[in-house]
Parts: C-alpha cells; sequence; structure tokens
C-alpha cells in the first residue's frame, strides 16, 4: 500500500490545497470589505488609498506567508510534523538544562496552542458566514435567512465529524483547485480593464498610506492580517503532505490566486466604490452570483473542516505533552493515523461557534475577534522560531536581525493594531486563550503533584522484587499485565494483588509508555523487553517508546515486542490487565486556596479512561484503587 509520502509531489500537492490552504483561500471573502468598513474608522475607497491598502495586503502575504512560514519556518519540522507544538517538543529536550529558558519557552507554545483554538472557534463562524452573505448581493430581503442558514451549515459540518474526512478529503482538493481558479477567472477581466490596480505591487503605496494616514493605516493592519488568516495552519498541517507539495502548492496555485483576486477586487473598488460592502460577490456576474455563493460555502466548509481537524491534531499532541488530560481519541481511518476524532473537543468548538454566530451575526463584527487571535500566534510562533533557530540553525545577530525587522516587527505592528479592537470582540480569543492556559497550568500542577506523592505510596521496584519471596504470594496461572509510568517504583495494583490479595500471577508484564518528543517511533524501535534480573520469577518489564503521533495501545504494542522478543512467551488473548487507579482527594477542602486542587480535581475526574485510551479490552481489564489526598 502506498503512503502518502510516495505519492507524486503534484498529487499531494493537490491534497495540500484541501487541507492546507482552505482558511488562507477563503480569506478574500471577508477581508477587503471589512477594510474598507467605515466602522473600523477605515479610509474611503479613493483610488490612492486603494492601492495603499492592496500593497499592504500583498506585502504582508509576501512577508509573512511566503517569506516566514513557507521558506523558512516550514524547515523547522520535527521528523516532518509542524505546528507550535511540534516546534516547542523540539526545543524541550534542548533546553533540559536550562529550566527558566525550558519554562518560557513552554509557557509561550501555551500561549500560541491556545490562540490556535480561539482560531478553530471563529473560523467556521466567520467563513461560513462571509460565504452565505453572499445571499444579500443576490436579494437584500434574503439578508434575514444570512444567520439561519450558517447555523444549519455549521451544524452539518460538525455532526459530519465522527464520519471522518477519508471519503470527503478526496473531493477537498479539486473543489479547492476550482475555488483557486474561479478567483483567477473573477480578478482577471478587472485588472485588464484597470490595469493601474498594478501600481499596488510596488510596496511604495503601502509606505505613502501609512506616513500619509498613519492613524488610519493603523487601524486598517487590524484588517489587512485577515488575509493571512490559515497561515499557522500551513504549518501545523505540513506533516501530512511534506513541506514540498506545500511549497509547490503555494507558489503554482495559492499564492498567484489570491494576488489576483485582490488586485481585482482593488480594481472593482476604484471603478465603484459602492460595491465596497462585498467586493466578492459583485465581481461576479448577477447570473453567477448564486453558483458562486454555493462554491464559496462549500470552499468555507472545507476551511472549518480544516481547523476543526487541526484542533483535534493539537488537542492529541496537547495530551502526550501532558498538557492536558486523557480524552477519547477516535480514528477515523485504518490507514492514516492523522485521521482522529475527539468527541468532547467537537462538542466543545460546536457550542462556541454557534455563540459566535448568534451573538455576532456578521462576518464584520467576528473580523473584530479574528485578527487579535491570529497575530498572536504568529507573534508567539516566531519568538519560538528565532529561539528553535538561535540554538538549532546558529543564526547569527544579522540573520536574526533581519527577520526581526522584517517580519517581527510587522507582527508586532498587526497585533498591536488588533489590540484596539478587544472591547469589540478581540477578547473572546482572549478569554479563550486565558481560559485553556489557566487548565494546561493546573493540570501540569496537579500532574506534578501527584507524581510526587504517589512514588511515595508506589516504593522501589527494586526492594520489591528483592523482597518478594518473603512476602510469599500465592502464583495463580495465568498473565497479568500492570501499565505504569515509573521505571524505578512499583505498580500499585500490583502492589495491592500482593499485599492485600496475596496472590499474584504467574506472568507479569509491567508496562511503560514512553513519551518522545517526536511524532512517531518505528516499530523495529518501539519496544524493548527486560527481564529484570530474574527469568525464574516471571515477571517482565516492557518499555514502549512511543511519539505524539503514535498510538498509545498497549496490547497491539505488546504483540510487536512478542515478535521480537524471544524472552516474551505468553498468550495475549488469555491476560489480563490492571490498572492502577487513584481516588485524589482535596488536602483542604474547604480552603480558598484550594480552587486549582479543585479545578485539577475535576479535570481528573472528567478525563477519559484508560482502559478506552490504552485500548484495553474492557472484560479483562480491572481497576485496583487507592486514595490520595493533594
Amino acid at each position: 500500500m502506498k503512503t502518502p509520502r510516495s505519492a507524486g509531489t503534484t498529487v499531494l500537492a493537490l491534497g495540500a490545497l484541501g487541507v492546507v490552504f482552505g482558511d488562507i483561500g477563503t480569506s478574500p471573502l471577508y477581508a477587503l470589505h471589512t477594510a474598507f468598513s467605515m466602522k473600523h474608522n477605515a479610509v474611503s475607497p479613493t483610488p490612492d488609498n486603494v492601492y495603499g491598502i492592496i500593497s499592504m495586503v500583498l506585502w504582508t502575504i509576501t512577508l509573512i506567508v511566503t517569506c516566514k512560514y513557507v521558506i523558512l519556518v516550514t524547515r523547522a519540522d520535527n521528523q516532518g510534523q509542524g505546528g507550535i507544538l511540534a516546534l516547542l517538543a523540539l526545543l524541550r529536550d534542548r533546553f533540559h538544562n536550562h529550566r527558566r529558558l525550558g519554562a518560557v519557552v513552554g509557557l509561550l507554545g501555551m500561549c500560541g496552542a491556545a490562540l490556535f483554538y480561539g482560531d478553530a472557534v471563529i473560523t467556521p463562524a466567520i467563513s461560513v458566514l462571509s460565504a452565505v452573505e453572499g445571499l444579500s448581493v443576490v436579494s437584500p430581503n434574503l439578508s434575514t435567512w444570512v444567520v439561519p442558514i450558517s447555523a444549519v451549515v455549521l451544524a452539518l459540518i460538525f455532526a459530519l465529524q465522527p464520519m471522518g474526512t477519508g471519503h470527503m478529503g478526496l473531493a477537498f482538493g479539486p473543489i479547492m483547485l476550482l475555488w483557486f481558479l474561479v478567483l483567477v477567472a473573477l480578478g482577471v477581466p478587472q485588472i485588464i480593464a484597470h490595469p493601474e490596480i498594478l501600481f499596488s505591487l510596488s510596496p511604495h503605496w503601502a509606505v505613502a498610506l501609512i506616513l500619509n494616514q498613519p492613524f488610519q493605516a493603523f487601524v486598517l493592519l487590524g484588517a489587512v492580517v485577515l488575509t493571512v488568516t490559515g497561515a499557522e495552519a500551513l504549518y501545523a498541517d505540513m506533516g501530512h503532505f511534506g513541506a514540498r507539495p506545500v511549497r509547490l502548492a503555494w507558489f503554482v496555485v495559492v499564492m498567484p490566486a489570491l494576488v489576483i483576486i485582490y488586485l481585482g477586487q482593488g480594481a472593482l473598488v476604484i471603478s465603484h466604490p459602492d460595491t465596497v460592502g462585498n467586493p466578492m460577490f459583485h465581481l461576479a456576474p448577477p447570473a453567477l452570483q448564486i453558483p458562486l455563493l454555493i462554491l464559496a460555502t462549500m470552499a468555507t466548509v472545507i476551511a472549518s473542516q480544516a481547523v476543526i481537524s487541526g484542533a483535534f491534531s493539537l488537542t492529541r499532541q496537547a495530551i502526550h505533552l501532558n498538557l492536558l488530560p486523557r480524552m477519547l481519541i477516535r480514528h477515523t481511518s485504518r490507514s492514516e493515523a492523522g485521521q482522529i476524532y475527539l468527541p468532547l473537543i467537537n462538542l466543545l468548538l460546536f457550542f462556541a461557534v454557534m455563540a459566535l454566530v448568534f451573538l455576532f451575526p456578521s462576518s464584520e463584527y467576528l473580523a473584530n475577534a479574528y485578527g487579535l487571535a491570529v497575530t498572536g500566534t504568529l507573534v508567539l510562533v516566531s519568538i519560538i522560531f528565532l529561539i528553535y533557530a538561535h540554538f538549532t540553525w546558529n543564526w547569527d545577530w544579522w540573520r536574526s536581525s533581519l527577520f526581526f525587522l522584517f517580519i517581527g516587527v510587522p507582527e508586532v505592528f498587526l497585533l498591536a493594531a488588533n489590540t484596539t479592537k478587544i472591547l469589540a470582540g478581540g477578547w473572546i480569543p482572549l478569554l479563550i486563550a486565558a481560559i485553556l492556559i489557566l487548565f494546561m497550568l493546573v493540570w501540569q500542577w496537579g500532574s506534578t503533584q501527584v507524581r510526587t506523592r504517589r512514588r511515595l505510596l508506589e516504593g522501589g521496584l527494586d526492594h520489591f522484587l528483592a523482597s518478594l519471596d518473603d512476602l510469599g504470594p500465592h502464583r495463580v496461572p495465568g498473565v497479568a499485565v500492570f501499565p505504569h509510568h515509573n521505571p524505578d517504583t512499583v505498580p500499585l495494583a500490583l502492589l495491592k494483588c500482593v499485599a492485600d490479595l496475596g496472590m499474584l500471577h504467574s506472568h507479569v508484564i509491567i508496562v511503560r509508555l514512553v513519551q518522545r518528543n517526536l511524532p512517531s517511533i518505528p516499530e523495529t524501535q518501539r519496544v524493548s523487553v527486560d527481564l529484570l534480573g530474574s527469568a525464574s520469577d516471571g515477571i517482565v518489564y516492557v518499555e514502549i517508546q512511543l511519539g505524539y503521533a503514535d498510538e498509545q495501545d498497549i496490547p497491539g504494542n505488546l504483540r510487536l515486542a512478542l515478535k521480537q522478543s524471544e524472552e516474551l512467551d505468553v498468550d495475549l488473548d488469555q491476560a489480563t490487565y490492571f490498572l492502577s487507579a487513584l481516588t485524589l482527594r482535596p488536602a483542604r477542602p474547604h480552603s480558598l486556596r484550594g480552587w486549582r486542587q479543585g479545578l485539577f480535581l475535576s479535570m481528573d475526574r472528567n478525563q477519559a479512561t484508560r482502559t478506552e485510551t490504552f485500548r484495553l479490552p474492557p472484560a479483562r481489564t480491572v481497576v485496583l484503587g487507592t486514595e490520595l489526598r493533594i
């Protein structure tokens, strides 16, 4: 069976059009009309102002998407995987001996990931709304149907998530290719009719607008950033296709189409200023506006799907990096490990997106909230990337200075411009990010507390093995598997069996899952078996190394160990799995200072069971518990 890597670059580039570029490809639906909206204190659509705005748009795309992401950041991959958490994973090992710097980078990574969730909430809402708003161009009387139709489309998107993107994904690439071709077809006639719009290709028009109208230009940056939404998705989804196909799709299809459509919209606004309210749909002849509306809705569905899938992938990475508690993860494809579905995340995103649609019933309103999530992520990725480039690529001061001057400074201004919209909706991604950061910090704190106290309860493994004969447990036939996190201590369930039940199976396997800062570990390098110094006691230690994209499938990985180790000769089909369960209690239940304990305990109680996470057979899984106060 062919893997994605073995497929042709062109085919992969077509797939990248459907998954990677759906978000940025639908930005022309709302970006320019937001820039000219008087509610954003924008400038009037005079020719000079249009040249300046289009120039700002094109050079923002060039610097941030092309130079930063496509050329530079995509080179900072973790075994082919991208995204801010993949970048964080690369730096974790490097800063093992630099705790303070590692903590700072970790916090920045948390903030970037949290802002991405804000993006994942806003993108489906603003994308679908902006497409359905084309109804008001077809007929103003249909404007009252925009929100209900958008809600139905969004509900359908989330309802289909359990099916996975396997079958739908086959059509995503061709649909987005058609979308980009339509963008070209809409933009070229306007450029031919008004070739003076090509003046916008010169950056001096952007500079002139900034110098002549500094306040208006500063405010405009809050709308200009909407043209680069999806840039982080380009990096995060890189692992599905590889950097080369992503670059090919960008330079051959996406970037030319975006340049043409923004030039075309600018030309239309100059010749017909009354179209500034929705230049995208006014580009199409009246007879083609309904087909364009349908295609735009399909494109925004794809854009929404891409960011929802990104949220699923990001959550799995966060769980494996111990930033979030366990959640139920379902694989929707037997051949593609990246196609996953998280019911809880899907449900939370659905309610959050629907709330936005009804609270902010137009793409113009949502643009206020959108920009802050995007620019915050852009700046954080740049900071972490600069740290990575300095320590890994040995960038000297002049390379870092050039990056900061031409990319960092513009991004900081984009972020600053969007801070003016905090009260007008920008607080939404900040609130989402703050809540998620709080959850991540509390989970890390609580996990550390539990590990410290649990270690005291478990005791040393070497001492346990040495005293096993003195304990004299009754050996019963069968295979017992004890998943455990620490190689130096005894599983609590094993202690319970010996000390409280006075029994021990004839074959005992202690399994430890080791999370590596890599996307995946090859099967031939994944498992190792240790007899723990004695073959007569029947106790075997198995270590399973997993990447953050690998399945935490204990039975499946134990079968790999059976194939690779002669010492492990047992029948796993008859094995019983013993889980060590901790019933956590607050040490100070009535203390006002115990809010962290309360939040952590709530998260712990509601996390997915290890039976599901480890793919254990429920009928042969036993849970033995111990109470622990934190």
